[in-house]
């Protein structure tokens, strides 16, 4: 899989320092609970429900309560750093080490696995004068493993 600025091949705790510099440059805190939840969701490696990540936080971090948990989600994807997935309830970590991006969601109905590609082109289409603060397009069907 290649993409063009992608975070793919870097560790967790790159990216998670890569997320630090990205909240902190937006002038806001990467408290302990969003790191974590974030490293939980690259480790997931898919696309993740907040119930199952409510299941693995460390108890160390504390016993978040769901709202705790959606907040913490609704921080890290207002920045970028993570995507909800709309059809599955579930958000997967951004690929692209950029915030703006349009990201493009190829989810099969089968397995629901996900992967996410940057799309291009729809940026061009956009009404005069709207601004795209973040952008999803949700693609539904079946992955090669599961059409195999």
């Amino acid at each position: 899989m290649s993409h063009d600025h992608s975070h793919h091949d870097m560790s967790t705790s790159e990216r998670v320092a890569a997320a630090r510099a990205t909240c902190e440059a937006a002038g806001e805190r990467f408290t302990a609970l969003r790191a974590h939840v974030f490293e939980l969701i690259i480790e997931d490696g898919g696309a993740v429900k907040a119930y199952d990540l409510l299941d693995r936080l460390s108890p160390e971090v504390g016993s978040p309560k769901p709202p705790t948990v959606y907040r913490a989600l609704d921080f890290l994807s207002k920045l970028g750093l993570v995507h909800r997935v709309e059809a599955l309830n579930a958000f997967i970590a951004c690929d692209h080490g950029h915030s703006g991006h349009l990201a493009e969601f190829f989810i099969c109905e089968a397995c629901e696995k996900v992967e996410e590609r940057h799309a291009h082109d729809h940026a061009d289409c956009k009404p005069d004068g709207f601004q795209i603060d973040r952008s999803v397009v949700e693609h539904y069907g079946t992955c090669g493993k599961c059409a195999a």
